[in-house]
């Protein structure tokens, strides 16, 4: 689906899509100060499972069904969650929020990369490489060159994140090839349930039992990444999919930063220097070239 102008609903669901994920890092983050990483996933997985299982009891949606099914679900959940989830998570925990969220934005630059190898009909044109060129010289100039000479705990929470984002795009991929036949609720429903079922024994293992003695504002994060940043997220997300087409859904990445960093100053005293600022704008740049449509009105 593909559409170049954006209607006033649409906007404003695509508004409030950013402002959602936008809170996310804030939120995980403020959890982090009374949980640990594998738990705080633990967290999110679960609780949005058990809402999207209701969503779908409630709509009599049927459920995913077949140990194939399941199978290829369980390397969406992988991909798409407990990796992904997990390597950011950690690295919130050495970076600041609103970095995180710039090093998110890469998911975008990933995805065309590795969906250009995967298929035929998304090769990588001039315009895209160029576009893609100018993203990674972004994350090189918001990361600066300490994380390739001197891997320091900053440097390593970085590239875990750089990672996270990579699996995203590998995500995107598997989705498109193992899950187009199934339905959007019923996708995000198999994939919560199956990372949790990955989430639990590791997090029981590694981490012991989840502690539930936490303050309230640990458990207004928790609630809040779990039930709007993952489960709500999910719906929303395929809601402005439908009203706007995929091509619009990229101004979300570019939309999300800027939220993060607000937040993340207001609330954590966080602070990004000007290297930060300029590799974002050097993202902005590639991804509004992958994009296209600035150039296609430049023609006109």
């Amino acid at each position: 689906m593909t559409q170049t102008s954006l209607s006033a609903r649409a906007w404003a669901e695509l508004l409030l899509l950013a402002l959602v994920w936008g809170g996310s890092f804030l939120a995980i983050r403020t959890a982090l100060d009374e949980i640990g990483p594998l738990t705080s996933v633990l967290y999110r997985t679960a609780p949005a499972a058990l809402i999207l299982l209701m969503v779908l009891r409630w709509q009599g949606a049927a459920l995913p069904k077949g140990a194939a099914l399941w199978g290829r679900l369980m390397v969406m959940g992988l991909l798409n969650n407990v990796i992904p989830f997990t390597l950011m998570a950690w690295g919130q925990l050495h970076i600041e929020s609103g970095l995180t969220a710039i090093l998110n934005a890469t998911t975008a630059i990933f995805g065309v990369l590795i969906a250009a190898m995967v298929f035929a009909d998304e090769r990588l044109t001039a315009r895209k490489a160029l576009g893609v060129s100018l993203g990674f010289a972004g994350v090189a100039l918001t990361i600066g060159p300490g994380a390739l000479t001197g891997f320091s705990v900053t440097s390593l929470a970085q590239i875990a994140v750089l990672a996270g984002t990579l699996s995203y795009a590998f995500a995107g991929v598997w989705a498109r090839a193992q899950l187009s036949g199934l339905s959007p609720l019923a996708a995000a429903f198999g994939m919560l349930t199956a990372s949790t079922a990955v989430m639990l024994p590791l997090t029981l293992l590694v981490e012991g039992v989840p502690p539930v003695a936490l303050s309230a504002s640990a458990w207004t994060g928790i609630a809040y990444y779990a039930a709007l940043a993952t489960a709500l997220a999910y719906l929303l997300y395929y809601r402005v999919l439908k009203m706007a087409g995929s091509g619009n859904l990229l101004l979300v990445t570019l939309m999300i930063p800027p939220i993060a960093i607000v937040l993340g100053a207001a609330f954590r005293g966080e602070s990004l220097g000007p290297a930060a600022y300029a590799g974002f704008a050097l993202l902005v740049m590639g991804l509004a070239i992958i994009d296209g449509r600035v150039l296609r009105r430049n023609r006109v």
